[in-house]
């Protein structure tokens, strides 16, 4: 009989994963729109904003997966996210959120940009050619689930260089805003 693995369905994490991987906040300070709230954060601390679970199988066909822990937290008035990315072959994703709150903004190389409320059960199908950002917007680690075709391949690259169209800040709880700095004044 063959190994599976297993997942603790009220913390959401994994059993056994292949490898792990941390971003600190030094990692992301490219990706943050508020630079100079970065590097006042990085004077005294590097926070870790996410790590990702990975399992990666190797075969053609196959499906990898992957639990990711976005720590709660802003730089600035933005808050904590994931890198983003397109995926390198056109491909869909399936997220399942186990805790937490949160937004999945998406976006394809057009600039048509959705959003979708992460919260315990919700399950979201990421179009194919749409890069996509999950946004921690609560006060406890967002955890979900991600399942992706293994030979998609992850482009961070343009998402790096160009970002997304919109930003997700605190204004008073969660607010989508266009990608302008005059939007993050005070």
């Amino acid at each position: 009989m063959e190994n599976i693995n297993e997942i603790d369905f009220s913390s959401g994490f994994l059993k056994e994963y292949k490898k792990v991987q941390e971003r600190r906040l030094s990692d992301l300070r490219e990706y943050f729109y508020d630079k100079k709230a970065v590097e006042n954060i990085l004077v005294n601390q590097n926070p870790i904003i996410y790590r990702v679970y990975d399992v990666i199988y190797d075969y053609p066909g196959g499906l990898s997966y992957s639990v990711t822990e976005l720590m709660p937290g802003k730089v600035g008035n933005e808050y904590y996210f994931t890198k983003g990315h397109f995926h390198s072959k056109s491909a869909a994703e399936i997220y399942i959120v186990f805790k937490g709150n949160g937004i999945l903004l998406t976006e394809n190389r057009s600039g048509d940009t959705k959003t979708y409320n992460m919260y315990r059960g919700s399950t979201i199908n990421v179009e194919p050619e749409y890069a996509h950002r999950s946004v921690n917007t609560g006060t406890t680690p967002l955890i979900f689930l991600a399942i992706y075709p293994t030979d998609a391949g992850h482009d961070y690259e343009s998402i790096k260089e160009r970002g997304f169209s919109y930003l997700i800040v605190d204004k008073n709880g969660p607010t989508l805003i266009k990608n302008d700095r005059k939007n993050l004044e005070k």
